[in-house]
């Protein structure tokens, strides 16, 4: 690793440290209370979707009566999924769970200590910065951000508050993404140079409730609340149910898969952010009256800004018209591969002796090594919602919530991947490569800041 490197990781590591000891020294009022080790903790739903009741819910009964916690209510701006959710979780409970028409009437009720939010994806960094402001603790389903805009304000709100932020990057919780970490940052992996990335369905109802839409009416839901700080549009059901296929309350499939995929990058790397973007794609499959693409295929650039010479390239895919939703992630180096589909480093494609030796040089080949015990079942489907990762990364929220520690997936990876989301956003909509203003916090485009 180039000393220009070294330094710039080393920079971004104090400057994250510095960031928290900020947030760890402020005074006791700016928060509304220390949950102390027998106090029960109680948690609020924030939109039950699809989301919570599949991967969220299960996690949560795995540990929530051992670590001493209790859903206590759930807010939802539909009536029909308002009342589904009491009903279902009074019943997967078996105690009452109050039901509110949103989260502003939830947190004045003075019921919840910390809240999921497992809202539409425009609304996640919002809904975070009002429950942190209320004095909560959150779970954020990923994307944190779709927008710098809102970026931003939920970054500096989380900052300035004590609470407990957790974000859905569940890979920071499972054991083989771990183990992947340890080894890369050991320095035994040598420098990356080189990351392919790809998620693939054939799945023509994915992300479509044709159900739901025709039970959908403008009358039993406030589409105003909905809408946030998005410009009014008269009421869609279809976006507001199938919201991940319009632009721009969702970008479809960089925020809800490459999102995940583009954190381990950070994390492996000490990056916190690529140097440019660009993208190529459309709709090619699903002609259903969809805005967001159906086909991607993103170009990173990254490395330190002030070394243009070093870095290394990344490749995110995706198409929604073939594929088995097993995920593709393979980190390369000049020794071989970090292959966490198989959760093996081999020196497939390392430096052999022959070709070393034309140019007088050493060998560099990896050792043949697993990643996790053999006997370990690590589920690497791209959406085992009630997974080891989720529970594991669920349950890291709540020890943190009593130790008042940092959790796995702070805010900073939150904001972090969302600005690598936004930079895909900036790209595909304006053709143009995308860049990252780090002192403006701006994505850019040909000099302006990128734009809904």
């Amino acid at each position: 690793m180039s000393q220009t490197r070294r330094k710039f990781i080393r920079n971004a590591a104090l400057s994250a440290a510095g960031a928290w000891a900020g947030v760890n020294s402020l005074p006791a009022q700016s928060y509304r209370r220390i949950i102390g080790a027998n106090d029960r903790v109680r948690l609020g739903v924030a939109g039950f979707s699809d989301r919570f009741r599949n991967a969220h819910l299960p996690s949560y009964l795995q540990y929530g009566r051992q670590l001493n916690f209790e859903i206590t209510a759930v807010s939802d701006l539909w009536n029909l999924r308002r009342e589904e959710g009491v009903g279902y979780l009074r019943q997967q409970l078996g105690h009452p769970v109050s039901g509110f028409r949103n989260n502003e009437e939830m947190y004045a009720a003075g019921i919840v200590d910390a809240v999921f939010v497992s809202t539409p994806d425009f609304q996640h960094a919002l809904h975070t910065k009002e429950a942190v402001e209320a004095g909560l603790d959150v779970y954020c389903e990923k994307p944190f951000a779709e927008t710098m805009e809102d970026a931003r304000l939920a970054l500096q709100a989380v900052r300035g508050s004590r609470s407990i932020v957790q974000i859905g990057s569940q890979r920071r919780s499972g054991r083989n993404y771990i183990a992947a970490a340890e080894f890369i940052h050991s320095g035994k992996f040598g420098p990356i140079n080189m990351v392919e990335l790809n998620w693939n369905v054939n799945q023509p109802g994915r992300w479509r409730r044709p159900g739901l839409v025709a039970k959908c009416f403008e009358r039993d839901l406030d589409w105003q609340r909905f809408l946030l700080n998005r410009p009014y549009e008269p009421f869609d059901a279809r976006k507001y149910l199938e919201y991940r296929l319009f632009w721009p309350y969702s970008s479809g499939q960089p925020g809800q898969w490459m999102s995940h995929q583009i954190d381990t990058v950070h994390w492996y790397s000490g990056l916190t952010h690529p140097r440019s973007v660009t993208a190529n794609g459309g709709v090619y499959n699903w002609r259903d009256g969809r805005t967001n693409w159906d086909t991607t295929t993103a170009v990173f650039d990254y490395g330190p800004e002030d070394d243009p010479a070093s870095g290394f390239q990344v490749v995110f895919s995706s198409r929604m018209g073939n594929g088995d939703e097993v995920t593709t992630e393979i980190y390369y180096s000049q020794g071989g591969e970090l292959n966490l589909n198989t959760n093996k480093v081999t020196p497939t494609g390392g430096l052999t002796e022959q070709f070393a030796r034309e140019m007088n040089m050493q060998p560099n080949l990896l050792p043949e090594m697993d990643l996790v015990d053999k006997m370990a079942k690590v589920d690497v489907r791209a959406n085992a919602g009630g997974d080891e990762y989720t529970a594991s990364h669920i349950r890291n929220w709540m020890e943190c919530i009593r130790s008042r520690q940092q959790p796995n997936a702070p805010v900073e990876a939150g904001f972090y991947h969302s600005v690598a989301n936004i930079m895909v956003n900036a790209a595909v909509h304006t053709g143009g490569k995308a860049t990252y203003d780090p002192l403006k916090q701006e994505v850019m485009v040909n000099g302006k800041a990128f734009r809904y």
